[in-house]
């Protein structure tokens, strides 16, 4: 089962709820960001 959640603030990207997982991070300021954006910052942080 798939369920849509929202978008990515980075990339727009959908993200989806599937069989019980997220598809991505709940940031602290409560918007989305996909495993590739989150990838992408934390290694430009380094």
């Amino acid at each position: 089962m798939q369920e849509f959640i929202g978008n990515c603030r980075g990339c727009g990207k959908a993200i989806y709820c599937e069989n019980g997982f997220l598809n991505g991070t709940v940031q602290e300021d409560q918007t989305l960001e996909c495993f590739e954006c989150q990838e992408q910052r934390r290694e430009s942080e380094d």
